[in-house]
């Protein structure tokens, strides 16, 4: 069995692994690289093999680092099956969608031509299949299963079985105690290798009661100094979490009431898939549900703006509110418009929920910068800048050793990925040595023989 690392090696995008043995291969994931801006130069190369050859696809949950390349993938040529649990696939529709429609504008922008059309997302949602965690797949000599990974609704890692040995690709693993999910599975212990991601792995998130107590705080602090307080959220999964946690927070009145403008129509769209999948909740979040509420967006303060004329009029609405819109890393989406207006505001606040990929927007501001450019324009940064790396969806190093544990005694090697080149290589020496399993931090491209 052999695995070419087709992404997110050396860098925390573009997750897609090929996997061969003998004549028959499978794909795990097929994402877009993201960075300043969604038409990324590595997005337009040439797929580096050839798509009737491959047997099945497997998507471990549905953000576009990881199904982004899809539609490009089918419009190649790819005609087979296209496998990942039911979330995943809704879920992935909708971010396909607006992808695409983001990418033909950045594509127009600088003259290049789109990667794939709405028509190419259409086809790939026809070979689209769903399973259930446990449920095996053939395909060819490959046997897979997933495992729930804990990272989002409906992700998953990959189980995969061929020539005797057992491979389990971690896909984006997840937090300890997510507020709105069940805690993902832990490697089994049988397994002969691994790929593990490794986002957060030089780190240690605060703690479930400690993030939200710093989310009181900035919340309170907000209202106090008479701001907007603002919330770049990643429309999957982060922006339903901290919803659920803001109604926790007003519900018992550990913090005020003020208007809450949820600015991603993407998001209010992803949120109704999550009202349908209550099964794939945690225990306290089906209770949430089933008190009479049914809705995550359904709580006194919220006001969704659908339109682009609505998400301007937010401008005119009195000091202190909060606006949580797209996107995550302030590399486009709405957030960027409300950014340049409150940004230059000593009394307004900048909320940072998630992982700042390195050239964005979102990460020049966490590290400091005081002026920066925003469609086009120079802005000042005079705001609070306040990040909780406690609500990020992806585990942290001890969560990450963590999940390697089981297996510690069985594994022959632990391939490292989806990180930053340097924050790779200090967790692949962190397994080393606390769990004494052999590591490698693989190359962009590079094949291994297992």
């Amino acid at each position: 069995m052999k695995i070419k690392f087709l992404g997110a090696a050396g860098t925390v995008t573009g997750s897609s692994y090929l996997i061969a043995s003998g004549d028959d291969k499978v794909l795990v994931d097929c994402g877009l690289f993201q960075g300043e801006s969604y038409c990324e130069r590595d997005n337009f190369a040439p797929l580096p093999y050839d798509p009737k050859t491959i047997r099945a696809v497997f998507i471990t949950h549905a953000h576009i680092d990881h199904t982004g390349l899809l539609p490009k993938l089918v419009k190649a040529g790819y005609a087979g099956p296209i496998y990942s649990t039911a979330p995943t696939r809704d879920f992935a529709k909708e971010l396909l969608l607006d992808s695409e429609d983001i990418l033909s504008r950045e594509a127009e922008q600088q003259g290049q031509t789109p990667l794939y059309t709405a028509e190419d997302v259409e086809a790939a949602m026809r070979l689209w299949h769903t399973i259930g965690y446990k449920e095996t797949v053939k395909a060819g000599g490959f046997e897979v299963h997933f495992i729930d990974a804990g990272h989002i609704m409906g992700s998953a890692s990959a189980v995969i079985f061929a020539e005797g040995k057992r491979l389990v690709m971690s896909g984006d693993l997840g937090n300890e105690n997510p507020p709105l999910i069940p805690e993902g599975e832990l490697i089994p212990a049988d397994a002969d290798y691994a790929v593990i991601e490794s986002c957060y792995g030089d780190r240690q998130h605060e703690d479930f009661g400690k993030r939200r107590e710093i989310l009181e705080d900035v919340i309170e602090n907000a209202v106090k100094m008479g701001g907007a307080l603002m919330i770049p959220a990643f429309a999957m999964e982060r922006l339903q979490e901290l919803l659920y946690e803001i109604n926790f927070l007003v519900e018992n009145r550990k913090v005020p009431r003020m208007p809450i403008f949820i600015d991603s129509p993407l998001a209010i769209r992803l949120t109704r898939v999550y009202e349908h999948y209550e099964s794939f909740m945690n225990s306290e979040a089906r209770k949430f549900m089933w008190q009479g509420r049914r809705e995550l967006l359904n709580f006194p303060g919220i006001r969704l703006t659908l339109t682009r004329e609505e998400s301007r009029s937010i401008e005119q609405a009195p000091m202190p509110k909060m606006i949580i819109a797209g996107s995550g890393m302030s590399n486009g989406g709405r957030i960027t418009y409300h950014e340049s207006l409150y940004l230059p505001d000593p009394k307004s606040t900048l909320l940072i929920v998630g992982y700042q990929v390195s050239g964005t927007l979102g990460r020049q501001i966490q590290e400091g910068a005081k002026e920066v450019r925003i469609m086009g324009k120079s802005v000042k940064v005079a705001a609070r800048i306040v990040s909780i790396s406690g609500y990020s969806a992806h585990a942290d190093q001890p969560r990450l050793l963590q999940w390697l544990s089981p297996a510690r005694g069985n594994l022959k090697k632990v391939f490292v990925t989806h990180g930053e080149e340097k924050v790779s290589q200090d967790f692949a020496a962190k397994a080393l040595n606390d769990l004494a399993v052999a590591t490698e931090v693989p190359h962009l491209g590079e094949e291994v023989v297992l």
